[in-house]
């Protein structure tokens, strides 16, 4: 029995946590830091933790002997660093919730800790664990599409997702949490180096925050959704259209009451705050859409699009010399053409599971990432999800890479860029 010591008690803290003990097995929740009582006593409450392993800050457990094996780390992007690198010096394993740090100094520096430390760092980039694109990988090593020559990838946000998350919550600002493009798609940084297996060469962006501001205000919205809209009826962000037509277990839901639990009252107190403010009233600055060009060491290319302006979901396509990949995420298929024959079959996935929002648990990749750290942990491990520290802040640094290049307007030459922070540190 693996324990485990959970760091930040938010949406994705309980998720892991519930999903190690409840789905996968193999764990016992033996502590918590939360500062949210709420949050802090459901996992008092479900997991058993006594109370004197209950703590409101991560300092408190930290300071103690070595008592479990493994510390989840979920709190807030800039909360990242201290607790990991603490974690590290005290020999323990880690599930770190992404991104691995606020800048790429921050993720050097946790990689050189956990290489130095010789500890076992797993970074949530869950896309990687889920049925989906483990298919798109088995098919590209497979061979049937040939060498890839060029991959169109898009991450649609869905506008609700950015209002909730990117607009009016956590992630909204990037002084207070990460640039958009770190914080929401460093999975995708991600799956694109490992589906095309080779270092990113260069890196040119550009995007804007265009809508989601005070100066597309419409006439008379006052700063809070409940003060009295005139446009109550036709805005599709009017707080209170957008969460009481929600499930309350819907990961949104309890986010903004920070409760796993939470009643209709709840709600109408959380839109009294943050998530009631009108969407173009807010202190938001990240990007709501954004295109990455990347290449690669071999000459492949990747354009992707990450934009808030749709009902939500990932979609790609890769082509090779020999053929060509189809796939809408939220399929349970995937469409391969041959050139040598002229024909397209259709791949089903058995294992798939369509629902790729945070409700549906990412496709299956947040239970498929718990299931590889038990088998990690255990020895057993034998796919291709996982990847070393060293691996994840590369890919980290492309995300980093393509927000420069978005404020610079340049390219920017991946060795040089990883070069500032090698030898800086």
């Amino acid at each position: 029995m693996k324990k485990i010591i959970v760091i930040g008690a938010g949406g994705r803290g309980t998720c892991y946590s519930e999903l190690a003990v409840q789905k996968i097995g193999g764990f016992e929740i033996v502590a918590v830091a939360e500062p949210i009582d709420t949050r802090r006593n459901y996992i008092r409450d479900t997991f058993g933790v006594p109370e004197e392993l209950c703590h409101t800050s991560w300092e408190d457990l930290l300071s103690r002997p070595k008592f479990a094996d493994l510390v989840i780390i979920a709190t807030m992007d800039r909360d990242h660093l201290a607790p990991a690198l603490a974690a590290i010096e005290k020999g323990y394993d880690l599930l770190l919730e992404k991104p691995m740090g606020a800048t790429p100094e921050e993720c050097r520096t946790i990689e050189l800790a956990a290489k130095n430390k010789g500890v076992f760092v797993l970074v949530c980039h869950v896309l990687r664990f889920t049925p989906f694109f483990i298919a798109l990988k088995n098919l590209i090593d497979s061979g049937k599409v040939g060498n890839i020559v060029h991959i169109q990838h898009a991450e649609c946000v869905g506008n609700i997702h950015q209002s909730h998350s990117f607009v009016r919550g956590n992630w909204g600002n990037s002084e207070e949490s990460t640039p958009m493009i770190v914080q929401k798609t460093c999975h995708d940084m991600d799956i694109l180096q490992w589906l095309i297996g080779k270092d990113c060469s260069r890196v040119h962006s550009f995007g804007s925050l265009s809508y989601f501001k005070e100066e597309n205000a419409p006439e008379g919205a006052p700063s809070h959704c409940i003060d009295g809209c005139p446009h109550a009826e036709s805005c599709p962000y009017h707080a209170e259209k957008v969460y009481k037509n929600m499930p309350k277990t819907s990961a949104f839901v309890r986010a903004i009451a920070k409760k796993q639990n939470p009643t209709d009252a709840d709600i109408d107190e959380a839109i009294k705050g943050d998530y009631g403010r009108c969407v173009f009233r807010c202190n938001n600055d990240v990007v709501d859409h954004q295109t990455v060009n990347l290449e690669f060491e071999g000459g492949e290319t990747v354009s992707f699009t990450m934009c808030a302006f749709n009902k939500g979901s990932r979609n790609i396509r890769i082509m090779g010399t020999a053929g060509e990949i189809s796939a809408n995420m939220g399929a349970d298929h995937v469409m391969l053409y041959s050139f040598a024959t002229g024909t397209s079959e259709k791949i089903m996935l058995a294992d798939a599971l369509a629902d790729q929002t945070i409700d549906g648990g990412h496709g299956g990749g947040d239970s498929g990432i718990i299931a590889a750290l038990r088998q990690c942990l255990d020895g057993s491990y034998n796919g291709n999800s996982v990847c070393t520290i060293e691996r994840t802040y590369k890919n980290h640094l492309i995300a980093f890479a393509a927000e420069e290049s978005r404020l610079s307007g340049k390219v920017v030459d991946m060795k040089e860029f990883e070069e500032r922070f090698v030898n800086n540190l």
